[in-house]
């Protein structure tokens, strides 16, 4: 398989341990397992696991500041990306807090938090619900493919007021995004490259304030 083949050329920026590319793998293998039953993440997609999944989430810890040790994902899906930060960031002390209304999907989480031993902390509720109670507390907010900016800002806005930085991957559409979320807020945004997808891009958003 071209993936695996490639897969120490995919994961040398990252400085990963053995033990943490062995809990990568079995999350890989168990989201093979469960795929067939669950429909957990695009079928389209598991051709290349590692790339648009594992490594597409990794990739976000090298963005974070390197004292965070509170992490929120929101709209976590099948661990993408917190169950793949709360693994990769065991060695460091990192524990993320996973915010997914699917049921089944928070089954899949919570299973393979137990088998990798992830300080990983499933919430299985609405993101609505959640926020309020990690204000002033998290280091940083992630989404991954759950909504625009803009949504995002306002979902998120109470955190990134209280000093939390938000890690956002965005595709092509980055751009219009931006613009679109100005009208609302005033905020700080460094535009970061993707390591796997030369089209997407990472916002790092910190400093914002409404305008209304």
């Amino acid at each position: 398989m071209a993936e695996l083949q490639n897969m120490p050329e995919l994961l040398a920026p990252f400085d990963v341990s053995r033990e943490t590319f062995e809990k990568l793998s079995l999350l890989e293998s168990e989201l093979r397992r469960w795929q067939a039953i669950k429909n957990l993440v695009g079928p389209g997609t598991l051709d290349r696991i590692w790339e648009r999944h594992i490594i597409d989430s990794l990739q976000l810890l090298a963005y974070a500041p390197d004292t965070a040790k509170l992490w929120l994902d929101l709209g976590s899906g099948a661990g993408f990306p917190g169950l793949v930060l709360a693994i990769a960031g065991q060695e460091r002390g990192l524990e993320v807090h996973l915010v997914e209304s699917n049921s089944r999907k928070c089954a899949f989480l919570r299973h393979v938090a137990r088998l990798t031993g992830a300080k990983a902390v499933v919430h299985a509720a609405r993101l609505e619900s959640v926020v309020p109670g990690f204000v002033g507390r998290a280091d940083v907010v992630s989404a991954r493919a759950l909504a625009s900016l803009a949504t995002l800002l306002d979902w998120t806005a109470p955190l990134l007021k209280a000093g939390t930085i938000g890690l956002f991957p965005k595709g092509r559409e980055v751009d219009a995004e931006l613009t679109e979320a100005r009208e609302s807020w005033k905020f700080a945004a460094e535009v970061l490259p993707s390591r796997t997808d030369s089209e997407a891009r990472i916002l790092r958003i910190s400093s914002i304030e409404s305008l209304s």
